[in-house]
Parts: structure tokens; C-alpha cells; sequence
């Protein structure tokens, strides 16, 4: 027996003083016995204390045990019960116990051989006990590994497939933040985007969860541009903030206590970063080999679902952009005006549309090249931009002609607004190879009462007719449906210049 090691407990039911005597001389130093007199036995502290190898039981004491502490002592696998028979007693005549649970049954006298066979028999059993225990341990952390694993996968198959449900990073993030949840105790999820602006600078998109108070808000957006920056390897130039949509019941995010609280994560796609993703967590609990693993495929599916909803934006920008101005094509024009008359049919409000054309631009190209003619085209373009409101649509209707939707505008209004546009073209100074020159533009207005059912077609064809009414006039003024707008004559100095 190695030092320092237990002995082994024996036990002992009903031994006579001489039978314990044998069994302790049988069993060396290794072991230990402990025997209960006739009449007495192992008590709930006994049996919670120690599990013994083996249980040497006289069947006079075993058949005088209580029936509970019987059925304890037979439910308790570990330990392996003898029967000790008297000389007079044969073995045969107790099969039935031995079906009910005994190893064995020795009879006296017991000498050193009986007891050390059962003694070696009791080993083995006990290390065939240990070995399936051992094993059905395996097997279950084996079931729970897996277990673990199937649900994660399952995650994962959830997760994706919802961050290519839509190509709206709103939509995206708002759902990765539900899944996330499921995966990670979590108190907010937010986002910063970036691409190149035309200057080649970076404009960047914050993505915020709602409902944050004024210092909070300046907090996670400071937070945001100092990871953007120092991934992206320059500050954002521009940014602009939308909110993910709220949740019943949720806590407004606020300002974390601590770094660990925030954990930053970068987007990349295509061997580019493009973006960051900021997890505010629970504080203080630490995240398993499994979940950071996890989270991390997840962040890798989630950026390749907001680089293809960038992507998209992009297409889908180019789509209904003009190449040359950057505003809005023809057809993009001809979808929103479809979309405005539909609200104005259902909501009764007022609405006008503008019709511009550039003044003598052939003259122009003839006289400054055609790459002056597109600058010109392109200024016209921002100015019209710059000068109407943002629920205003502006677009290029086609060569020289440009068009505007006013919802919500009077015909007056609408006079006003073009005049404005028309004064403020009119006073643009443009500049070829030193010698300044400017332009001016014709206006036609036509607009739609509360009420009125006229089709797409009728209000570009009273604004075009009005158009042709302001050119038949002399160029450089604007005119309505019912006729010419009055005007001063300041700004009348462009159409000489540009004639």
C-alpha cells in the first residue's frame, strides 16, 4: 500500500469475535474492518461516510436487519456484499440470495485463502464498476459536447440565414442583435460603417441603439469614430447616425463603467475592413472557448451580409443616379413622380412639378468644348440641389432638361421656388481658359390641386408646355401652366453671356 494512502474498509455484519479476527489477519495492512455485532448495523452516517469493498454478513444478521437498511444495503451498488455461512449451513440452500445481489458466500472457517479470494474478486468487480463509470462519464460529456456543438451550428444556420434575409443594414443589424442575445449576454449592439466619398475621404455610417440620452448618444458615437478611425487608419471625414429600431421592455444604453463592458469587433470582407461592430455586454462574465469561436464566425457572416447590402446601396445608387450630375435619372423621376401622385390622390395634398432647360446650351459645347458643357451640367445640377428642400426629388430628365418634384407645394409656392432657382443659376459665374461667362435657364411650372386626378403624363405635359412658353418668351424666365411669372430684369445678364 502506498504511504500516505487510506486503508481499505471491510465491513463486517454479525461477525463472530473469532471470524473478525481470521478476516483481519487475512487482510493485512492495506485494510481496515469494521464489524457491527448481532443485533446492530450501519446507521445514515455510517453509509454516507465511507463505501467499503467489501460487506461480510452472517445471515443471521442479515435476515435480523430492518427492511429498510436491507434494501439500502442492497441498493448500494459499490460495495460488494459475502455471505458468511456456519459449518452446518450449505451453500445450496441459498441460491435465492445469491440471485438478489451477493457476490459470494464463504463458509467457516475462514481462512486466509477464502477471504483474500473474495477480497480479489470484490477488486475486480469494483474496478470493472469504476471503468463503466468512468466510461458513461466519457459518453456523457461526449452527448454534452456534442449537444453543445449541433446548437451552436443550429445558431449559426439561424444566424445566417437571417443576415441575408435583407440587404437593408438596419434590417441586418437589428436582427444580428437578436440572434446575438441567444449567444452572449448582451446589453446593446452598434455599428460603424465607412466607405470613400467622391474626394476619395471617408464617410462613415453609425448605426445606435435607441432611445440613449444626450450624453450617452455622445459617448457611443465618440466611441465608434476612435475605432473607425484607428481601423480604417484616418478619421471619418463625414458621418451621419440612424437608430436600430427599439424593443418593448429593453433598457436604454448607457455609458459603460468599464473597457471590458464593450468589446469591439472589426468587419472585413474581401480582405478589406469596412466597418466595426460594438457589443455592449454584461459586465464580469467571461465568455466559454466555444462562444468566443462562435461569435467570432458569426461577426464574419455578419460582415459579408453588410458588405453585400453596401454593395447593393451602391448598384442600386448608380442604378437611379445620373452619372454625370450624381442626382436622380430619368427613371428614378418617372418611378417617385408614380409614388407622388398616388399620395396626392389619397391624401388630397398639393403638388407641383418644375421643368428646367438650360438657355442656349448648344452654344456652349460650340463655344467651350464639351467637357466645359458637363461642368456646367454638373454645377446646375448642385445648384438645384442645394436650393430646394430635402423632401424636394431632383433629376435629370435628359441632354439639358431637368426636372423637380415639389410634394406638399402650392402653385404659388411653386413660383416662388422657381424664380429662386432661376435668379440664383442666373448670378453662377463659370470660368474657361480665363474668360468668365454665365447661363441662364428656362422654367416651366405646372401644378395639381387637392383633388385632382390628372395622370402622370397630363402634369409633365402642362409643366413641358410651360417650359415651351417661357423659351417662346425670350429664354431666362419662368412661366406656369396659366402663363408667365413677373420678374426683374437683373438677372438677364447670363443669357447675353452665354448667347
Amino acid at each position: 500500500m502506498t504511504h500516505g494512502m487510506r486503508p481499505e474498509q471491510v465491513w463486517g455484519l454479525g461477525l463472530t469475535d473469532d471470524a473478525a479476527a481470521a478476516i483481519s489477519a487475512a487482510l493485512g495492512s492495506g485494510y481496515t474492518l469494521r464489524n457491527w455485532p448481532a443485533g446492530q448495523h450501519p446507521g445514515e452516517r455510517d453509509l454516507g461516510r465511507a463505501t467499503p469493498l467489501v460487506i461480510f454478513a452472517v445471515k443471521e444478521a442479515w435476515d435480523a436487519l430492518a427492511p429498510s437498511s436491507r434494501k439500502r444495503l442492497e441498493e448500494w451498488e459499490v460495495a460488494q456484499r459475502v455471505l458468511v455461512l456456519t459449518e452446518s449451513q450449505s451453500l445450496s440452500d441459498f441460491d435465492e440470495l445469491l440471485e438478489n445481489g451477493f457476490l459470494s458466500a464463504v463458509s467457516e472457517p475462514l481462512t486466509d485463502k477464502k477471504v483474500r479470494d473474495v477480497i480479489f474478486r470484490a477488486q475486480e468487480v469494483k474496478s470493472l464498476y469504476d471503468d463503466i463509470f468512468r466510461m458513461t462519464r466519457e459518453i456523457m460529456l461526449e452527448r454534452e459536447l456534442l449537444a453543445r456543438k449541433t446548437d451552436l451550428v443550429l445558431f449559426l444556420n439561424r444566424f445566417l440565414t437571417r443576415a441575408t434575409e435583407s440587404l437593408d443594414p438596419t434590417v441586418i443589424l437589428d436582427n444580428a442583435r437578436e440572434d446575438l442575445e441567444l449567444l452572449l449576454p448582451m446589453r446593446g449592439l452598434m455599428a460603424i460603417l465607412w466607405q470613400p466619398g467622391e474626394s476619395g475621404e471617408l464617410e462613415a455610417e453609425l448605426f445606435l441603439e435607441p432611445e440613449m440620452d444626450h450624453d450617452a448618444e455622445r459617448h457611443w458615437t465618440e466611441a465608434l469614430l476612435r475605432q473607425g478611425a484607428k481601423l480604417a487608419g484616418k478619421p471619418m471625414q463625414s458621418y451621419r447616425s440612424t437608430f436600430l429600431d427599439g424593443a418593448a421592455g429593453r433598457t436604454p444604453v448607457d455609458i459603460p463603467q468599464s473597457a471590458e463592458e464593450s468589446l469591439a469587433l472589426p468587419l472585413r470582407a474581401g480582405g478589406q475592413t469596412f466597418g466595426c461592430l460594438t457589443l455592449y455586454r454584461a459586465k464580469g462574465r467571461a465568455l466559454g472557448k466555444d462562444q468566443v469561436q462562435t461569435l467570432y464566425a458569426s461577426v464574419g457572416h455578419l460582415a459579408l451580409a453588410l458588405r453585400n447590402a453596401a454593395l447593393f446601396s451602391q448598384v442600386k445608387v448608380r442604378a437611379d443616379h445620373d452619372g454625370l450630375t450624381r442626382i436622380h435619372n430619368r427613371r428614378a423621376f418617372d418611378e417617385r413622380l408614380v409614388e407622388e401622385l398616388r399620395r396626392h390622390q389619397r391624401y388630397g395634398h398639393s403638388m407641383s412639378l418644375l421643368m428646367l432647360d438650360i438657355d442656349h446650351f448648344k452654344n456652349i459645347n460650340d463655344s467651350y468644348g464639351h467637357l466645359m458643357g458637363d461642368h456646367v451640367l454638373r454645377e446646375v445640377g448642385k445648384i438645384i440641389s442645394e436650393q430646394l428642400r430635402s423632401t424636394d426629388f431632383t433629376a435629370r430628365y435628359g441632354g439639358e432638361e431637368f426636372v423637380v418634384i415639389l410634394p406638399l407645394t402650392t402653385e404659388e409656392q411653386s413660383q416662388v421656388l422657381a424664380e429662386r432657382l432661376r435668379q440664383a443659376i442666373a448670378e453662377t459665374r463659370f470660368t474657361s481658359e480665363g474668360k468668365p461667362f454665365g447661363i441662364t435657364v428656362s422654367i416651366g411650372t405646372a401644378a395639381l390641386t387637392p383633388g385632382a386626378l390628372l395622370k402622370r403624363r397630363d402634369l409633365v405635359d402642362k409643366a413641358d408646355k410651360a417650359l415651351y412658353q417661357a423659351k417662346k418668351l425670350g429664354r431666362n424666365q419662368v412661366c406656369t401652366s396659366q402663363g408667365p411669372v413677373t420678374r426683374s430684369e437683373d438677372a438677364s445678364l447670363g443669357a447675353a453671356s452665354a448667347g
